[in-house]
């Protein structure tokens, strides 16, 4: 699957710091070391609806990752999926009365103009669950002959995998395991179905049913992959048995990376899967938690259509630490408007202060667990003190558009 078109990041002069990161697993920020390429998998869309505000915000999040990464010095290895089959995706192309397939493929090439406009920069590999089938049977074959996967017996062909087989299983979450029941229940886990070891046991392999598409699975029989080994496959192939970094909204972090961990570890023998399972907060409207559900979802694409710049986007989202759960609203965007057209006016005039300074202050605060917050302060009080003519560095202005444009992804 084609990723979207990337854009130039500028070089800065000198190099930043290590990048320090929050592990949700840990549960503090550590140092992220790359031994070698950094590398990172991030759980893309499925593609069953616009992309959201939600959407856009850990996209961006990982994307300053994987920026700080490249400033330090670092080659990036990363790796986004698109869950171009599961029950979401056919649901809401039944609801609709459209082909399954037309759907995922109008909202993944929609999803891919977002994140142009935005300025995301690409993932080296951008791979669809439908692709990687072939590799998914194969490993669940593994699991099966393994011991750590079983068929229940019920003649529907579905294959899950056994939790015991994972002894650590819940250090990533560290969630009690009734709360873990009850995420399962709303995350597409079936806890209450009959038949399972354990009521947690995800599913490996869904077996053919009328009416659903299906794909030859060897020795599995035919029908289509379960969500969390999909990601485990896609990134063990491409990435190998240990990736620096997990990401995605913190709305995955059970039981989809929970269980996409553990089949890896199992896979592989080789514990933790992530050196860092990052997560993004979730972004609310007006107070109110954004959902499908809710019917209160902002589309980037509206947002495009309504000619507000891409880039006081980006801005307004991060105006917030990544990792809060945080609200969207009218005012949020009108103020990324008036400080992006500051920017704009001060990065034009003659002469600024410190721009290496500035560079400086961006890097430190951006290491430290992505401080976008404190880094837009920074840019705000370089503005102001050039707009007020206080000070006479005409390397300032270039070396100010030059670093938020690299760092922040944001261009004047």
């Amino acid at each position: 699957m084609d990723s979207w078109v990337g854009h130039e990041v500028p070089r800065l002069p000198g190099r930043g710091a290590p990048l320090r990161l929050f592990d949700s697993a840990r549960q503090g920020v550590h140092p992220t070391d790359p031994d070698g390429p950094a590398t990172m998998y991030v759980c893309g869309i499925t593609p069953y609806d616009a992309t959201h505000l939600g959407h856009a915000a850990t996209m961006i999040a990982f994307d300053l990752v994987q920026r700080m990464w490249r400033d330090a010095g670092h080659e990036v290895r990363y790796v986004q999926n698109v869950t171009d089959i599961d029950d979401p995706l056919l649901e809401r192309a039944a609801r609709d009365r459209e082909d399954w397939k037309v759907l995922a493929m109008r909202e993944t090439a929609l999803f891919r103009e977002d994140m142009e406009a935005l300025r995301i920069i690409p993932p080296a590999h951008y791979v669809g669950a439908v692709e990687s089938i072939p590799d998914i049977v194969e490993k669940v074959l593994v699991l099966l002959k393994d011991g750590a996967a079983y068929r229940l017996e019920d003649g529907t062909g579905d294959v899950y995998f056994d939790i015991s087989a994972a002894p650590r299983f819940g250090y990533e979450s560290q969630l009690p395991r009734a709360r873990m029941r009850e995420l399962s229940a709303e995350r597409g886990g079936d806890p209450d179905r009959a038949g399972k070891r354990d009521p947690l046991d995800p599913l490996l392999w869904r077996g053919a049913r009328d009416g659903e598409p299906s794909w030859p699975g060897g020795d599995l029989g035919p029908g289509r992959p379960g969500w969390h080994i999909e990601c485990a496959v896609i990134a063990l192939g491409l990435l190998g048995a240990t990736v620096d970094v997990q990401g995605g909204g913190n709305d995955l972090l059970f039981p989809h990376h929970e269980c996409s961990a553990a089949h890896v570890e199992r896979l592989t023998g080789v514990a933790p899967f992530a050196g860092h399972y990052v997560h993004a907060g979730m972004i609310g409207l007006d107070g109110e938690k954004m959902s499908k559900s809710r019917g209160n979802l902002v589309f980037v694409s509206r947002l495009r259509a309504d000619k507000v710049d891409p880039m006081a986007v980006r801005l307004a989202l991060l105006s917030g630490h990544y990792r809060a759960d945080r609200s969207w609203t009218d005012d949020l965007l009108v103020t990324a408007e008036q400080r992006l057209d500051r920017w704009r006016r001060a990065a034009a005039a003659p002469a600024g202060p410190s721009g290496e300074a500035f560079l400086a202050g961006v890097r430190e605060r951006l290491a430290d667990d992505l401080d976008s917050p404190g880094a837009l302060r920074l840019a705000d009080e370089w503005a102001e003190r050039t707009l007020a003519g206080t000070a006479d560095d005409p390397t300032a202005p270039p070396l100010f558009a030059t670093t938020l444009d690299a760092l922040l992804g944001i261009t004047l």
